[in-house]
């Protein structure tokens, strides 16, 4: 008996200390009112857009859309100015290049997933993909691309999704081979001089 009271007496202090530590919690977060976060911190809130919809890159950084630019130039309003008639990949209607241009940065290049969520294998079908791509997920940080391409384009692109979702279409390929590059070097007059200007 003496033993089990003193392992209880032994762990009272790792206890308080746990019990302090949770108030302390419950309090600080119940003070600083902290909402959740669907995109950069930045402007999420003020917006409500996905990160994508101002940056190129998922991870917020690199180059900005120009939707992205119009924004802060504008001074970061609350809310991000639309491009009306302004196509995402004008003159491209294959649905694999189309995929390049406006998927593969969160998706990845083969759909294998990354900041984006995970395509290839998915068995996502046409109607929920074309949904997506039209409407977004704001939680999920996908934005939606209404009016962004022509209805050739849109049926293309889900085509595409659809095939690496269900796989029946290869994604495509993470690298292309390239032959081995011949370097020669010959002067019409000598000495021979190669490199350099």
């Amino acid at each position: 008996m003496k033993k089990h009271l003193r392992k209880i007496v032994q762990l009272l202090p790792i206890a308080l200390i746990t019990l302090i530590a949770l108030a302390a919690y419950l309090i600080t977060s119940g003070v600083t009112n902290v909402q959740p976060v669907h995109a950069l911190p930045e402007y999420a809130a003020r917006t409500n857009e996905s990160c994508s919809t101002c940056h190129v890159n998922p991870g917020g950084g690199g180059p900005r859309t120009l939707r992205g630019m119009l924004w802060a130039a504008q001074g970061k309003p609350d809310q991000v100015p639309e491009l009306p008639g302004v196509l995402l990949a004008p003159g491209i209607s294959d649905g694999a290049e189309l995929w390049d241009i406006a998927c593969s940065s969160c998706h990845g290049l083969q759909g294998e997933g990354g900041f984006g969520a995970t395509i290839a294998g998915s068995g996502l079908k046409a109607n929920k993909i074309r949904s997506t791509i039209q409407r977004g997920r704001l939680r999920s940080g996908m934005p939606a691309f209404t009016g962004k391409f022509t209805d050739e384009q849109l049926a293309a692109l889900v085509t595409f999704v659809e095939g690496i979702a269900s796989g029946t279409m290869a994604p495509p390929p993470s690298s292309i081979p390239l032959t081995a590059a011949e370097f020669t070097c010959q002067s019409l007059t000598a000495p021979v001089s190669c490199g350099g200007n």
